[in-house]
């Protein structure tokens, strides 16, 4: 009996490893987003705590080889998974201004303050398992296959914690549900293998911390995650943590994750936005004065771009895709995303550009979610994939980011689709965050779009025009360019960052 339960704990135990670890990445997601960095520095430092626990837990095994002494590893590890999340909330408000007011120095803090917090139950945590193995190790001669079902049950136990926490916990508990759930396991099973171990007493006294985490699961109202003026819904989805946001002006705007930047925005009374979005209703121009006859868009988000090519041009066929279901969902309930030349689909843009996409004479690609983008958007390859589904007027539109004067990223696009597109040019939107850029299928000129726009007699269209003949422009950067082997994304977005944060 006792032996069965030392090989229940040491399982349960590595099934609380990984899933606290997928649980970090969600406690982080609404504050820090979730780029590949983000999970580096998760992972990194992890396996840096568990490293610390093997070294201890050996240790601390030679020193007191009792059971009991393991029991009460797992309690404390338990009650510790249980308050994180609460005792991280002052940390995670840091990032709320040091991001708004790109402060590195606040944002360092807010960062590594939380993720610090995961020493303990890590920590303790990686103790199990050479302890579990000092306990069962009876005989020198089987020590190394003592050791090796040990590891093997532990890493099963992983293996059921990642994919138990990201397809089942996550769903039904959410983020802090998940890291109660995890400690009252613990501290249940600490306390029945104390008692297991004819210490009553002991296990009674480990029950208060049993207690005391029931109760603040019980107590803990489920509240707002992430508090925003004029918030009118949130919710954690698969991909992202979703926000709608009412602004004084009166628009409805739409914010994923960290939360520093819109992906939509919506007011009944208004066609154009005065955003970055009213720049692709003059991408056609480029390439002929006709007006477009179907469009894509990668990126749809809650249907801004859609909802103005409609509005502008009628009820052209339009697919919009978005990676996110529950974007979709936001975007019909609260963006009154429902043009019935909409057809909605939820899936990513490159696979569904490589199975299923048809013929157009505008992609519009908007799916650089900020500050970080996801690389397979960004590569030659990906570029041409959209060009083998372009009409011979057709032309591919992106959305990049920038600061006032760093225009990296811009160029960095902009070199890659030279490598495409045989006419590429750019557009600044006054906002100085972002500029449109803008590849045709057939070689094209500056004049040509000049001209087009010129004849233009949709007022909107007019209005959006005089906003971008100031700053549109032929591209000539040549470097570097993106491949779906070698792009490097997140690191040059992290020194743009730091060259803002820093006031360069």
């Amino acid at each position: 009996m006792k032996r069965n339960f030392l090989l229940l704990i040491v399982f349960l135990s590595g099934v609380a490893v990984m899933g606290i670890e997928m649980a970090a990445s969600r406690l982080l997601r609404p504050f820090f987003g979730d780029s590949i960095l983000i999970w580096a520095n998760i992972i990194g430092l992890i396996l840096i705590y568990l490293t610390l626990g093997y070294y201890l837990g050996g240790r601390w095994a030679d020193r007191d080889p009792r059971t009991v002494t393991l029991y009460r590893i797992i309690a404390w590890a338990g009650f510790s998974i249980g308050v994180l999340p609460f005792v991280a909330r002052p940390f995670l408000q840091l990032a709320i201004p040091a991001l708004q007011h790109f402060d590195a120095g606040l944002g360092f803090v807010s960062f590594v303050g939380t993720v610090i917090l995961f020493i303990a139950p890590v920590t303790l945590l990686g103790c199990v398992s050479p302890f579990a193995i000092r306990l069962s190790t009876r005989d020198i001669s089987s020590s190394g296959s003592t050791a090796g079902k040990l590891y093997a049950l532990s890493t099963a136990g992983s293996i059921l914690g990642v994919f138990g926490t990201v397809f089942v916990l996550f769903d039904v508990l959410g983020t802090r549900g998940t890291y109660l759930a995890y400690a009252l396991a613990l501290l249940a099973s600490a306390v029945a293998g104390i008692a297991l171990e004819a210490e009553r007493g002991r296990a009674l006294r480990y029950s208060v911390l049993l207690v005391a985490i029931a109760l603040l699961a019980a107590l803990e109202p489920s509240g707002i995650v992430k508090a925003a003026p004029g918030l009118v819904y949130e919710k954690e989805s698969f991909y992202n943590f979703i926000q709608v946001i009412d602004d004084p002006s009166g628009w409805r705007l739409l914010t994923v994750n960290e939360g520093q930047a819109y992906q939509s925005a919506y007011r009944a009374d208004r066609v154009l936005s005065g955003g970055i979005w009213d720049l692709f209703l003059i991408a056609p121009d480029f390439a002929s004065s006709e007006p477009p006859r179907r469009v894509l868009m990668i990126g749809l988000a809650a249907g801004t771009v859609a909802r103005e090519y409609t509005a502008i041009y009628g009820a052209i066929p339009i697919d919009g895709v978005e990676l996110d279901p529950a974007i979709l969902a936001v975007g019909k309930k609260y963006f009154a995303m429902t043009e019935p030349n909409l057809q909605a689909i939820a899936d990513d843009g490159r696979n569904y550009l490589q199975t299923r996409a048809g013929t157009y004479d505008v992609i519009a690609v908007d799916a650089y979610r900020q500050p970080y983008i996801p690389f397979h958007l960004t590569t030659v390859e990906f570029f041409r994939a959209t060009r083998e589904h372009l009409t011979p007027r057709g032309v591919v539109a992106v959305n990049a980011a920038r600061t006032g004067s760093d225009y990296r990223l811009v160029d960095a696009l902009a070199a890659t689709m030279r490598q495409v597109f045989p006419s590429v040019y750019l557009i600044d939107h006054p906002n100085n965050a972002n500029t449109l850029i803008v590849g045709t299928n057939a070689p094209t000129r500056l004049d040509d779009f000049r001209a087009n726009v010129a004849r233009l007699a949709d007022p909107n269209l007019r209005v959006v025009a005089a906003q971008s003949l100031p700053t549109a422009r032929v591209a000539t950067e040549t470097a570097p360019v993106f491949t779906d082997d070698h792009a490097p994304v997140e690191n040059l977005i992290d020194s743009i960052i730091l060259r803002y944060a820093m006031g360069q």
